[in-house]
């Protein structure tokens, strides 16, 4: 298994704000489902945040994303460690396979792989 890209997801209702805020970095929008919304660096995609007013489908808003090429494997990693899952393991209809898990400080990761 694979880290293809980490995230910080940050819970605000100030979407349009932290739109023009990170806008003066060169942040560009480049997906809104209403309830998140993601920026990128158009000269280094994978450099992105993520703004979220509540989870679509979890009890809580993760404060990170990592993307794995394998969402299933590691979802058996932390299950065998023993790690507190916050949200299970499940295909989400924007197009991604994911779950949470909380962190050894207590936060909420979530895992996920693109469909």
């Amino acid at each position: 298994m694979s880290v293809r890209r980490v995230m910080p997801v940050v819970q605000s209702e100030k979407e349009r704000e932290n739109r023009e805020f990170y806008g003066l970095l060169g942040f560009e929008e480049v997906m809104n489902h209403g309830w998140i919304m993601t920026l990128a660096s158009p000269d280094n995609p994978g450099a992105q945040l993520s703004f979220m007013t509540a989870d679509k489908t979890a009890p809580v808003c993760p404060e990170v994303s990592v993307e794995v090429d394998d969402v299933d494997a590691a979802y058996a990693e932390f299950l065998a460690s023993g790690a507190e899952i916050v949200h299970p393991l499940q295909d989400e209809e924007w197009g991604v396979r994911r779950f949470f898990v909380r962190d050894p400080d207590g936060r909420v990761v979530n895992v996920l792989s693109h469909r």
